[in-house]
């Protein structure tokens, strides 16, 4: 097992994690007014793309209606699910593509294309036809305009991350990072508030007629917003850098398998998520289907737990960045899983008494142990690679972790709830990946206080 570093002792070459400053130039130093710029530009591109992707597990109840009906009410769960799941698989080819790009032509400008095809996508969700007006086209077309959505986050989260971390100045590239999971959260959050408005004020005839489109059609002016903010920025200092160096690589994919160190870090980008899969989206996404279906709490009871919850870890998140900064993202990443794998079964405990307040306490602690992990997990990845790959690499781990257990996770809970009848099955799920996420961490060295690798 890797043991951690001290800060002041550069990693053996060849070791993942390396950090030595071989090929590493401290990161240049930036005005003030730059930095807010460029995570502005960051944070509004992560929070429209969370925020199109995940309104659908916010209204999943209604969309079962819109484009299953006539299946039976499991049934149609199943297969809102299954159509929410499957385009996570799109991701790691979003993932590889954008990231290969991202790699030879430029940070900057594949982020203002994800956020142009996930926008144009989830707009088109909301002008969709339902099942009742053309059929079986209605559930296909909904699957290939979640393809587009999947491919476009594929290609965000690393690219964003990647974006602000060469931005960060040294010292502070946890903090700086995860304004970007509270801008991801606060999308989450804007749209639970905005499905818990429309349940509350519309019928369910009115909510399965007109009022679900609502949501998918505000994606238009939120990505109108990004795409003018990620047009007027440049690219990092250290790509540039390499650019004008001519030391890009030729192709980033081919040598992110290259040698034993790579290898052994897009393995561990795929593990050392395994909770960020569970926790953002069985803790976030599914929560509301979850307390309304299996738990028998009205829509809005379930819609208020997920925003309680959502409050308190973007209030958590920033506080885990600067504590990363400072203790390393191993120890907090660490801490959280293990908290995580102590506490998940008590705090679903909680949910299951009837008891809204109860539930709203067993949703914020959860939230609050998995800041430490979510707020952490993405400038970690960022820290494994160097400049020449990291897009690519980073991004093809991190998907295919999301793709594995993340999508995946509503499918499985509802299916496994419906088959076996116990509905603690999320909190095993939970408590499962914890674990997976602690004993990868184990393997990484710490990387919190040493340059950014560019070769």
């Amino acid at each position: 097992m890797a043991t951690t570093v001290n800060s002041s002792t550069p990693n053996p070459p060849g070791t993942t994690g390396d950090s030595s400053t071989t090929g590493s130039p401290e990161a240049p130093v930036l005005d003030s007014k730059t930095v807010r710029r460029v995570t502005l530009a960051g944070c509004i591109g992560v929070f429209v793309e969370l925020y199109d992707n995940g309104i659908y597990g916010f209204l999943a109840g209604t969309l079962a209606l819109v484009f299953f009906p006539g299946q039976s009410a499991q049934a149609a769960m199943l297969l809102t699910f299954l159509t929410f799941g499957i385009p996570f698989f799109v991701r790691p080819l979003g993932g590889i593509v954008c990231g290969y790009l991202g790699d030879r032509i430029g940070r900057q400008r594949m982020l203002v294309f994800v956020i142009m095809l996930i926008s144009a996508a989830t707009a088109a969700i909301g002008l969709l036809p339902g099942y009742a007006s053309i059929g079986i086209a209605a559930p296909i077309l909904l699957v290939l305009l979640r393809f587009a959505q999947g491919f476009s986050v594929g290609g965000e989260a690393a690219g964003a991350m990647t974006f602000l971390a060469e931005y960060a100045p040294e010292g502070r590239r946890g903090r700086l990072t995860s304004y970007a999971q509270i801008a991801s959260f606060t999308a989450l959050l804007v749209g639970t508030l905005t499905a818990t408005t429309l349940n509350a004020t519309l019928s369910e005839d009115a909510m399965v007629s007109w009022g679900w489109r609502i949501p998918f059609l505000l994606a238009i002016p939120m990505g109108l917003i990004g795409f003018y903010l990620r047009k007027r920025i440049k690219d990092t200092p250290r790509f540039e850098q390499m650019k004008a160096e001519k030391k890009l690589s030729s192709n980033p994919m081919r040598e992110a398998f290259s040698t034993k160190e790579h290898r052994k870090a897009v393995l561990l980008a795929m593990l050392i998520p395994l909770l960020n899969g569970s926790g953002y989206y069985v803790l976030f996404s599914y929560m509301p289907t979850y307390l309304n279906k299996e738990l028998h709490f009205s829509v809005v009871q379930g819609l208020i737990v997920t925003a309680c919850s959502l409050v308190a870890i973007n209030i958590a998140i920033p506080y885990a960045g600067r504590l990363s900064d400072r203790l390393g993202r191993k120890k907090v990443i660490a801490g959280s899983a293990m908290a995580m794998a102590v506490l998940g079964y008590p705090c679903y405990l909680l949910l299951t008494q009837g008891s809204l307040a109860l539930a709203i306490l067993g949703g914020i602690l959860m939230a609050i142990v998995f800041a430490g992990h979510t707020g952490v997990i993405h400038i970690l990845l960022v820290e494994l690679f160097p400049t020449r790959i990291r897009y690519s690499a980073y991004g093809f781990g991190y998907n295919i972790s999301a793709a594995l257990f993340g999508g995946s996770a509503p499918f499985l809970m509802t299916w496994l709830i419906g088959l076996t009848g116990n509905t603690h099955i999320p909190a095993y799920y939970v408590v499962a990946t914890a674990l997976g996420t602690f004993f990868a961490v184990l393997r990484i060295r710490e990387t919190a206080h040493t340059p950014l690798r560019d070769e």
